[in-house]
């Protein structure tokens, strides 16, 4: 049996955290999972999209991800939008709760994936919101890019 693509490649990407938050810093995070957890990523099945990070009990903690069952493991089996503690250095808690809990920062997930030594990693940034006229501007790049790449391959 070959292994699934997703060996080191992405399991899940939020794409609409790029769009509703402008990212400051990043960082990787390791996950505490359970075996059924990680066979069920393996197979490339995850949704990050409506997850969030949050500082709880002297660490921090991914909220709301959805990893689904994994179907041979039955019985032994993890719940799907379990919270799941985030594992970082000492340093990189305390920066980030205390930017999350004193100057009103959020902290997202971006991407999650496994590194090339096989081990999930979670990256998450800490960002703020962006206002509506942020989100037009993005929107407006956005497409004066794609117009760009597109009188360059026509011209070019």
């Amino acid at each position: 049996m070959s292994k699934p693509k997703t060996e080191t490649g992405a399991v899940a990407v939020n794409r609409r955290a790029r769009y509703d938050y402008e990212i400051e810093e990043t960082f990787e995070a390791g996950l505490m999972l359970m075996g059924s957890e990680v066979k069920s990523l393996r197979e490339g099945r995850a949704n990050i999209a409506e997850s969030y990070v949050s500082p709880e009990r002297e660490g921090l903690w991914l909220i709301n991800a959805d990893i689904p069952l994994y179907g041979p493991a039955n019985r032994f089996n993890h719940e799907p939008r379990r919270h799941r503690k985030l594992l970082l250095k000492a340093k990189e808690i305390a920066k980030l709760s205390g930017a999350a809990t004193q100057q009103g920062r959020t902290i997202v997930a971006l991407r999650l994936y496994f590194n090339g030594r096989g081990l999930a990693k979670l990256q998450i940034g800490l960002a703020t919101g962006k206002k509506t006229v942020d989100k037009r501007q993005t929107i407006k790049d956005r497409e004066w890019n794609k117009q760009k790449s597109r009188l360059m391959k026509t011209y070019g």
